[in-house]
């Protein structure tokens, strides 16, 4: 068994192929070195999600085919159909992405939108387009459920 802690990075880190960050005593919270770390982070996810709607777009110009069976016309679409709410999410997630940068560069990153307090440099890295603390996101989450009735 190994006697050091096996740190593995994963998720949004992980793909934007950076380290977690790593706070020194006494280091103000969302300081320069900070937001550029979450810049980072954001730049690269999104890069790496206008890719992904690229590579959509010539995969179905490429695999447009005329098939004359009925079930693999509609297999075909159904894959297009697919890719394509795939494809709106990953947009929405981009103006998002481009929303928290925007706060980034306005110096209100970092911060609960309801209560204030700082969300924390973990929360952020696992979820970098986090605007509330995880206090206000699971009140938020209970009164949905509340409002929805299940």
């Amino acid at each position: 068994m190994p006697q050091g802690k096996d740190k593995k990075t994963h998720g949004i880190l992980a793909m934007a192929g950076l380290e977690p960050y790593q706070e020194k005593q006494g280091e103000e919270y969302m300081n320069d070195a900070q937001r550029s770390h979450f810049r980072r982070i954001l730049e690269e996810w999104r890069r790496q999600l206008r890719q992904e709607v690229d590579r959509t777009v010539h995969h179905m110009k490429d695999e447009a085919a005329n098939f004359p069976d009925p079930v693999d016309r509609a297999a075909q679409e159904e894959e297009f159909s697919i890719e394509l709410r795939t494809r709106d999410r990953e947009r929405k997630l981009i103006k998002k992405i481009e929303k928290t940068l925007q706060k980034i560069e306005e110096d209100d990153f970092g911060f609960c939108d309801s209560c204030g307090i700082e969300i924390g440099i973990r929360r952020l890295e696992a979820r970098p387009t986090a605007d509330q603390c995880v206090d206000c996101k699971t009140l938020a989450e209970i009164k949905e459920k509340q409002m929805t009735g299940a």
